[in-house]
């Protein structure tokens, strides 16, 4: 009974808002299949020479089907027969009046085909961001014996809140909420103050996540800018900044950065000094450099559709994949560093538990951050009852990419001869400009930014716009007025706040407040006691993890 409720005519939208969150977009095969169709005497085939026969209901249900397509003419293509008179899934077949049917294997049940093990590493995928370069610093940060535990307790309590939110939609009574997303779910709870409100904390993230991928190119750029120059040229040069002597150089940039010599500056030893003081001048991480990103990134903002990016999501995987590799070696060569200081720190070595813990909390909360998109990653798996199974499973291996990469950073890090205190807040940076297998890390993710970020421009350019024209384009000039903020944001924050850590945390912090502790807690809270099922200990338990989500913020602006 609850299917006769549903609309007779269900619209098919044909333009860019059908793309899911993160750009994901699904076959649009797996929504033509539903639409009306028949097939006359003379075209239908026969599958192995066994011509198939259908019964007289099915026969009847082709002429229901046939029915609803002349409901509109079929040259605008708007309407679909509605859910509650098509076959199931498997018993789809192409009808004829002669009672033959060749069936459609491909057709699914418009959830995706994606696999469970193609689902974990889309989730893994898109999680592993930018915040594992800053988990090694977030550990210095929280001490090393906190900074395991932290891992481990972040990655268990964001679990449990995007469970919450995948769950959300199912705990809505009498209405349909299949197509729903997690911003729906707000609505419905809490009006247009959830609509907007969660709009403005996924804006938050959204451009948070831009701001830190335009200081994050400027460095990449710079920095391979710097060693094709000094390759090309044969220019052998020695960075004015401590380091080890070995032949795996380490150094720490940030002891220099009180009275910092122009780019880092050299001492040369081979070359043309008057050419490269030139090069410096004009190669600047900070003065220059952010600037020379706009004249490639602008205009790849402004493209209608961004999807011939989406085709390079593959190099998210292969940098991370990269990064593993690299961590491993380096750590191979360096050895082991640690020694536990439960609570005191000396000149190399930094105390096991410390009060800055909560900046790596905020990091952490980005860097587990995907609550306001799973449901339409989860929508594309074909086994949608190993959802939260899968979910699971993607957490668990983000938590070990992050626990591997921030704990064997940490502990190979070469104490003495420098402190743990070096450890920057990308911890690329803590190898020179010159080292090969930081090159290429920094080409990888240099490259995967530069497709990446006209995606994140598009999903904040499809939130903002399409909610306030209800029109994701409505304008050149609109659009373009949106990239230039967000551009003049990044390159502000390149020029004047090149601090990846801190924005990492503000807008982690920020956006996780809502999408990760307040809304998929107070949801499920409401849905309780509207269901006669609220108990004290599951109210005190979500209220708690509320008051941790807003601690977790205001502690960032205290540290």
């Amino acid at each position: 009974m609850e299917e006769d409720i549903k609309p007779l005519l269900i619209p098919v939208g044909g333009d860019e808002s059908n793309y899911g969150i993160m750009n994901i977009q699904f076959d649009p095969e797996d929504f033509k299949c539903k639409r009306p169709f028949h097939v006359e005497p003379t075209n239908i085939v026969s599958v192995n020479d066994d011509m198939q026969r259908v019964t007289d209901e099915a026969s009847a249900m082709n002429k229901r089907i046939h029915y609803y397509s002349r409901l509109a003419s079929p040259a605008d293509r708007a309407l679909i027969a509605p859910d509650h008179v098509l076959p199931a899934p498997d018993e789809i077949y192409v009808y004829s009046p002669l009672g033959t049917a060749f069936k459609i294997d491909s057709c699914t049940d418009g959830y995706g085909k994606n696999s469970s093990i193609v689902t974990i590493f889309m989730i893994w995928n898109t999680m592993m961001g930018t915040s594992i370069l800053s988990i090694p610093w977030g550990i210095k940060q929280a001490g090393f014996t906190s900074g395991i535990i932290l891992i481990l307790l972040m990655g268990i309590l964001t679990l449990y809140c995007c469970y919450r939110v995948v769950k959300s939609r199912n705990m809505i009574p009498l209405i349909d909420t299949s197509d729903w997303e997690f911003p729906d779910v707000c609505k419905y709870y809490f009006g247009s103050f959830g609509q907007w409100s969660s709009l403005l904390f996924s804006m938050v993230s959204l451009v948070g996540a831009m701001v830190v991928y335009w200081v994050l190119m400027s460095n990449f750029l710079f920095n391979t800018g710097k060693f094709i120059y000094n390759f090309v040229h044969g220019i052998n040069v020695t960075e004015i900044v401590p380091g080890t002597n070995e032949s795996n150089k380490v150094i720490c940039p940030g002891a220099a950065r009180d009275n910092p010599p122009q780019n880092g500056s050299v001492t040369f030893l081979s070359g043309n000094n008057t050419g490269f003081e030139l090069f410096e001048e004009w190669w600047d991480k900070s003065r220059t450099v952010p600037f020379y990103l706009i004249a490639v990134l602008l205009p790849l903002l402004n493209l209608k559709s961004p999807s011939f990016f989406a085709k390079f999501n593959v190099l998210g995987t292969v940098s991370v994949v990269y990064l593993v590799f690299l961590v491993t070696v380096k750590a191979a060569h360096l050895g082991i560093h640690l020694e536990y200081n439960w609570f005191t720190e000396n000149e190399f070595f930094v105390a096991e538990f410390r009060i800055l813990f909560p900046q790596l909390t905020g990091v952490l909360t980005l860097a587990f951050f995907i609550h306001n998109c799973i449901i339409t990653l989860l929508q594309n798996n074909r086994n949608q009852e190993n959802n939260v199974r899968d979910l699971s499973v993607a957490y668990f291996l983000v938590g070990l990419t992050y626990l591997y990469v921030g704990v064997i950073i940490f502990a190979s890090f070469p104490s003495p001869p420098l402190s743990k205190e070096c450890i920057e807040q990308n911890f690329l940076d803590n190898f020179p400009s010159n080292d090969i297998m930081s090159f290429v890390a920094r080409i990888f993710l240099l490259f995967q930014m530069m497709t990446v970020y006209p995606l994140l421009g598009y999903l904040a350019r499809v939130q903002l716009l399409g909610q306030v024209f209800g029109n994701v384009y409505p304008s050149v000039f609109h659009v373009l007025v949106l990239n230039i903020a967000i551009v003049g944001a990044g390159v502000a924050m390149a020029r004047f706040y090149p601090n990846i850590g801190g924005i990492i945390r503000y807008s982690g912090a920020t956006c996780g407040l809502a999408f990760v502790f307040v809304y998929p807690s107070l949801i499920y809270v409401i849905s309780l006691h509207r269901a006669g099922q609220l108990t004290w200990p599951a109210l005190i338990i979500h209220i708690f993890i509320i008051l941790l989500g807003l601690a977790n913020l205001i502690a960032q602006f205290l540290l």
